[in-house]
């Protein structure tokens, strides 16, 4: 059996910031400060004419600028999707047909995701976009509140229906 010998030494260093337990170690903070690059250190385009042909350095992760978001054709295009179907599903006469069905079911599940559109885009979306959305909302809502309304009073009325 051969022995090897430890002529190579090496030091392990834990970088990892929390302990076993979730909390955070003390001394992964410091650790993290001493090893960045201090900024005497880094290169500058005047002392090597390599760096300056370079892409510049990313700038910090930081929040982006504000921007005013712009209207988009392919969010009303969802849009108009999702209260199209919700208006056939409504009881608009299909045009083949002539004949209006109503489910009212899947007029709600479309509304609910036309809502739940609106809550989760609140603050990313343009201002045209917005008030499409809330215009198509609203409209749709009220027309689902009276077809609802419709259908509840029209079984009360039929004949043999339970009170």
């Amino acid at each position: 059996m051969s022995q090897h010998k430890n002529d190579v030494s090496f030091k392990v260093i834990d970088r990892r910031m929390f302990t076993s337990e979730g909390d955070l170690r003390p001394d992964a903070v410091e650790q993290d400060k001493s090893e960045k690059i201090p900024p005497a250190v880094l290169p500058t385009p005047a002392a090597n004419p390599a760096v300056a042909t370079q892409a510049p350095a990313p700038a910090p992760a930081t929040a982006p600028p504000a921007e005013t978001p712009h209207a988009s054709a392919s969010f009303q295009k969802l849009v108009d999707f999702l209260a199209q179907n919700a208006v056939v599903c409504l009881g608009v006469p299909d045009p083949r047909t002539g004949q209006a069905f109503i489910d009212l079911e899947t007029a709600r599940e479309l509304i609910d995701m036309l809502e739940a559109l609106r809550e989760k885009s609140a603050g990313n979306l343009a201002q045209e976009d917005d008030r499409l959305l809330a215009e198509v909302l609203g409209q749709l809502q009220l027309t689902f509140l009276d077809r609802s309304q419709a259908v509840a009073k029209a079984r009360r009325e039929e004949p043999g229906a339970k009170p």
